[in-house]
């Protein structure tokens, strides 16, 4: 059985400005994760329908990572102690059988308070620190990482897509 959901309201037609465009969609993107996975049974959100094995809690892991790396370690240049947050010894996705929905949900609101808050703090053409991520002299621009960012969180909420219509035939954007 197939259920669709409302998706949530697109940033308004109206923003023109760069910035804001960017972030309004990043935001929109960071709800969309968050109600693909609001319903999901444990069981389903720590399971894989996929040959690749990833898993919908994994994801959302993997995407508290993605905010800590480009905005704390790679833009500001935050010593972030481990920045793969969701990698597990033999560097895949990972959870652990300790940590709950509700965990890993803090943890990635936490982070994306934090880029927010970088964000806020920076204009679109600042040069990210070159104390964290990136070498010396190579390092893109805070427009470069939102959007790099923001194609991420697309990518991802269309395999979210996939993963929830296979997990419980729930679609929908």
């Amino acid at each position: 059985m197939v259920t669709s959901v409302e998706p949530p309201p697109e940033p308004s037609e109206k923003l023109s400005e760069p910035g804001e465009l960017l972030t309004a969609y990043l935001d929109f993107y960071r709800q969309t994760i968050l109600r693909k996975l609001e319903g999901l049974p444990e069981a389903e959100l720590r399971a894989s329908h996929l040959p690749t094995g990833w898993t919908p809690l994994e994801l959302l892991k993997h995407l508290a990572g993605v905010e800590r790396r480009w905005f704390r370690w790679g833009f500001a240049g935050e010593d972030v102690g481990e920045p793969w947050v969701e990698q597990g010894p033999d560097r895949r996705w990972q959870v652990g059988d300790d940590e709950t929905f509700e965990d890993v949900r803090a943890l990635f609101l936490d982070e994306c308070e934090r880029s927010r808050r970088i964000v806020a703090g920076a204009r679109l053409d600042q040069v990210a620190s070159d104390l964290g991520r990136f070498d010396p002299g190579e390092p893109p621009t805070l427009s470069w990482i939102l959007f790099h960012v923001l194609q991420e969180y697309a990518r991802h909420a269309g395999h979210l897509d996939v993963a929830r219509e296979l997990a419980d035939g729930t679609v929908g954007e």
